[in-house]
């Protein structure tokens, strides 16, 4: 429980405050004509992009061909999870940590009105070491005090414990975090700051 205290939070973006994965999958099995089961797909885009387009011996031209039907998919295909509008709400302060492109980013909050929710955001273009680095959660951290950061991956928190963050996975049972959630319904009950 959180002791009316407002937090600071670091957010990762894909499979975290929008469920972007299923689109993912969805272009992926397209993409390899429906050879793969949609299971495996995601399992392996759960570990990351380049994991998954090694795993499945996708080319260049193959990896521009997914990034491109990705980007053209409407962000109603990337909807935003429930009752995670709820925890930026109560946030005193929220910042964004993604591989993702900046604009595609800006795409999706503008999309759901939700780009007032964050203070900043540190994108995939933005000239940082790709996370487990925790380059970019140094700066975020130096920068605005953070408390929490919340992920759906082992990766997205590896750099939080780093550097001294509470960390929260969510929808992830691997061992690394303070706190597992399945459901942002269920914050306010588990994240204890």
């Amino acid at each position: 429980m959180i002791d009316n205290k407002k937090i600071n939070i670091l957010w990762d973006f894909d499979g975290t405050l929008f469920d972007t994965y299923p689109a993912f999958t969805a272009v992926m099995y397209e993409l390899l004509n429906e050879s793969v089961p949609k299971d495996i797909i995601l399992k392996e885009l759960k570990k990351s992009f380049t994991h998954a387009a090694n795993c499945f011996e996708l080319t260049n031209e193959d990896v521009n061909n997914f990034k491109n039907k990705e980007i053209s998919l409407s962000p109603d295909k990337k909807r935003p999870f429930p009752f995670v509008e709820d925890i930026l709400k109560f946030a005193n302060l929220n910042v964004i940590m993604t591989h993702k492109p900046r604009n595609e980013v800006q795409t999706i909050l503008e999309y759901y009105n939700w780009h007032h929710y964050f203070q900043e955001i540190v994108a995939g273009d933005d000239g940082f070491p790709r996370k487990p680095n925790p380059a970019s959660y140094r700066y975020l951290h130096s920068k605005y005090n953070l408390h929490l950061a919340v992920g759906d991956r082992l990766l997205d928190i590896l750099p939080a414990n780093e550097i001294g963050l509470k960390t929260c996975l969510f929808q992830n049972e691997e061992k690394g975090a303070d706190f597992y959630i399945n459901t942002y319904a269920d914050f306010f009950d588990v994240v204890n700051l």
